[in-house]
């Protein structure tokens, strides 16, 4: 493409923090075409996107957008220049309206007033482009589940006519329904001439709506072409720079003794009467449509919200335990991986060991008139132990953990986990927004807790996840369990046909 096709070019972009991030980076977008971004977690894909759209100042190089020079100050900046960016990261105000989150810049006022009739009828039209038609703009965003809060993101990048707009893992929360919402439109702007970066680690969806790949690795642009040019296995060398090993055929588990066993757990119509067993050595899967209540039922388990009535039974041998709040079910041997780290799950401004140790102070610490001291020796070395186990890339344990990569804050979190040694895990949605090479060595990781007689109850609405790793799958609709499939009798479309499942349907397994 030549400079003057262009609408942003970006030239030798640099940025560094406790180690260069960005590397003397090119690039040209023409309108009209979807640019794919991938590489590893930590390759620079989030930083490129963040200096485009004005959240981070470069160190180093130049850009220009639509033949002018471009340097935008901080994201309003390059808003009103036509750079929209659908963060990776949740960016909307839960104690606000959808309607409300949408035009919260521009809401219809008169007199100083809000017009609260034009603001839904606007908000409306722009639900229905992502197909939030059925919810009502006078929903609480706080009240929706990640996926709808995210297209709640996404439908509020679209009200403008923007030049360049950038989406940052937009589909990691997503179902494939909601996808293909998101894909008409990607198109439609397209069709309208606009350039799309659309940075993602589900390979396969961008072989169905890039035009162009890019692919970083350590900070640097290794590759660029055509989409079609490039195939699968191509994409995972030139991201990791090597051959990703082929793992051999998963044998077939034999599950030991219950570790896990749920009696009619029910909080409202979200979990309705859910009863299941999960055993030692075992991974048992939870599919769903966005709303099942896959996540509530992880979250009642924990002690993160409160059943109504169930029975919880934990351990070797099980026990009824009574788990009123999340320090019952850690007392228990039960760890949660919570689906949103950004919010529940690390300290973003604390460092790795600080975040690493949260729960496991006992082994580190001593008692002192007003407390416990943390040995900071410890702390770091316990750390250190975790940081080369699990491969994270930080430049020291002391790094604030909210510098690292998606990915690498996601192995932060389980190594949390994994130093307390629990009995149970319940995993919501461990592998989200990460690459090939990390997903790779968090499903290892998985597997080796069951090989070590743990129990492992997992989230995820990749589907394909689920029957590479499990061992069996329950399927909730609308806050029941409807059935529960083996790996001798699953198939995509069953385990799909189920989670559609009318609502006056009685519970069953396979």
């Amino acid at each position: 493409m030549s400079g003057s096709d262009a609408v942003l070019s970006v030239r030798g972009l640099g940025k560094s923090y406790a180690a260069p991030v960005l590397d003397g980076v090119d690039l040209e977008l023409a309108g009209g075409e979807v640019l794919a971004l991938v590489g590893e977690n930590g390759a620079g894909k989030s930083t490129l996107a963040q200096i485009i759209a004005g959240l981070v100042v470069p160190a180093t190089g130049s850009m220009c957008l639509a033949g002018d020079d471009y340097r935008p100050a901080n994201r309003p900046a390059a808003e009103r220049a036509g750079v929209q960016i659908v963060l990776q990261e949740l960016n909307v105000i839960p104690t606000l309206t959808i309607a409300e989150n949408l035009f919260l810049h521009r809401l219809p006022r008169r007199a100083g007033v809000i017009r609260r009739g034009e603001l839904r009828t606007r908000a409306r039209e722009a639900m229905a482009r992502v197909g939030l038609d059925r919810l009502s703009p006078d929903t609480l965003v706080g009240e929706l589940g990640l996926g709808l809060q995210q297209m709640v993101e996404i439908a509020r990048n679209l009200v403008d006519p923007c030049r360049v707009l950038i989406l940052d893992e937009p589909t990691a929360m997503l179902t494939a329904r909601e996808v293909d919402l998101l894909f008409v439109q990607v198109r439609r702007l397209k069709a309208e001439g606009v350039a799309v970066v659309f940075v993602s680690h589900r390979l396969e969806e961008l072989a169905v709506i890039a035009d162009r790949i890019a692919v970083l690795r350590g900070g640097r642009l290794v590759a660029i072409g055509p989409m079609a040019n490039y195939s699968f296995g191509e994409l995972v060398r030139l991201m990791a720079g090597r051959d990703l090993a082929e793992g051999p055929q998963r044998a077939v588990r034999t599950a030991g003794p219950p570790g896990l066993r749920l009696r009619d757990l029910t909080r409202g119509r979200a979990v309705r009467g859910v009863s299941l067993e999960v055993g030692r050595g075992e991974i048992v899967g939870l599919a769903g449509l966005v709303g099942s209540g896959r996540t509530e039922l992880l979250r009642l388990i924990f002690g993160a919200d409160h059943a109504e009535s169930g029975e919880v039974w934990v351990g070797d041998p099980l026990r009824k335990v009574e788990i009123r709040f999340p320090w019952d079910a850690v007392a228990a041997g039960i760890a949660l991986v919570t689906e949103d780290r950004k919010s529940e799950g690390l300290l973003a401004g604390e460092g790795v060991a600080a975040n690493i140790a949260l729960g496991n102070l006992a082994g580190i610490s001593r008692p002192t008139p007003l407390g416990r001291a943390v040995n900071r020796t410890r702390e770091h070395a316990m750390a250190a132990r975790h940081v080369g186990a699990l491969g994270i890339r930080c430049a020291s344990t002391g790094q604030p953990v909210g510098e690292l990569s998606g990915g690498n804050q996601q192995k932060v979190l389980l190594a949390r986990w994994l130093e307390h040694d629990a009995a149970v895990y319940l995993l919501d949605e461990p592998s989200r927004g990460v690459d090939p090479a990390a997903r790779a060595d968090i499903h290892a990781l998985m597997t080796g807790l069951a090989e070590r007689g743990k129990a492992l109850l997992v989230v995820s609405s990749d589907l394909r996840e689920l029957m590479a790793l499990c061992d069996r799958i329950a399927v909730l609709s609308k806050g029941r369990l409807v059935q529960v499939f083996d790996r001798d009798s699953w198939s995509a479309d069953a385990i799909l046909g189920a989670a559609f499942c009318p609502e006056d349907r009685e519970d069953g397994a396979a």
